[in-house]
């Protein structure tokens, strides 16, 4: 029997994503380092907040954000572990109708406003149309989540940024899947005066051939695909029934599964 296990598309096995919340202006710098170096991004937007203060326009947004993902985070970011299930539903529920009419696309991912959530909030938000929330608890280390309602990403940005990045840089084993998920909050930039700290980031990890940079999304579609794949109980043969197409290693060797194809492994 082959040996088979999942790889991120083109057979790499490392992916870096990043995850920024509450749409404030200095989003707009935060993307051009980003899309200079081939990063991307989630963004979480508090859609009854849009326009106030120094926060982003709706008319802005579908621009802005284009190849990055606009994710919720609540129309008006309250505390919600502390609210009851019927406003936590609206919160949650009218941020992604207002959200999805302005970018266009399901709106399925969300982080949790203040960091706060608890196990109801977790059991609500499939029924809501919510595929993954992010929490602020870093873990500090590159592993996949076994929980994607509560996502805990590596490391805020100034936390060892530069470091979590070079350890992450020289991971060569491919017998696992590794994720470095930076966080944070782009005002907290201009805050601490250090653009610095991303800009060099960004130039050191961004464009290489060994990383695959997704959206928050984009991953938990990848694995969803990956998961939808139907093989034979003998595992020598496999069908892809999603439209895209998933990257395999069996025995050492680097197989794309296309959509809507079978292949014998």
């Amino acid at each position: 029997m082959s040996i088979v296990t999942v790889t991120f598309p083109q057979g790499k096995h490392k992916v870096v994503t990043l995850s920024y919340d509450d749409g404030t202006a200095a989003d707009k710098r935060l993307i051009q380092i980003l899309n200079k170096n081939g990063i991307k991004g989630t963004f979480h937007l508090n859609s009854g907040l849009l326009g106030v203060g120094n926060r982003i326009h709706k008319d802005e947004i579908a621009q802005l954000y284009h190849g990055h993902e606009v994710a919720a985070h609540t129309v008006t970011h309250p505390t919600i572990a502390r609210s009851p299930k019927e406003q936590i539903v609206e919160e949650i529920i009218e941020d992604r109708k207002d959200l999805e009419d302005i970018v266009g696309y399901p709106v399925r991912g969300f982080s949790y406003p203040n960091g706060s959530y608890n196990l109801t909030i977790k059991e609500i938000l499939p029924h809501l149309g919510i595929e993954y929330a992010r929490t602020v608890n870093s873990t500090g280390n590159f592993g996949m989540p076994d929980d994607f309602m509560e996502w805990n990403p590596t490391c805020h940005h100034n936390h060892d940024l530069m470091k979590k990045a070079e350890d992450f840089a020289e991971l060569t084993k491919t017998q696992y899947l590794y994720m470095l998920y930076v966080w944070g909050h782009s005002y907290e930039f201009d805050n601490d005066n250090n653009w610095e700290l991303m800009e060099g980031f960004s130039e050191f990890i961004g464009n290489r051939e060994d990383i695959w940079y997704a959206t928050n999304i984009e991953i938990i579609d990848y694995l969803n695909t990956f998961r939808n794949l139907k093989f034979s109980a003998s595992s020598q043969f496999v069908y892809n029934p999603s439209y895209t197409s998933v990257w395999l290693n069996i025995d050492g060797d680097i197989i794309e599964v296309k959509g809507g194809t079978q292949i014998n492994l």
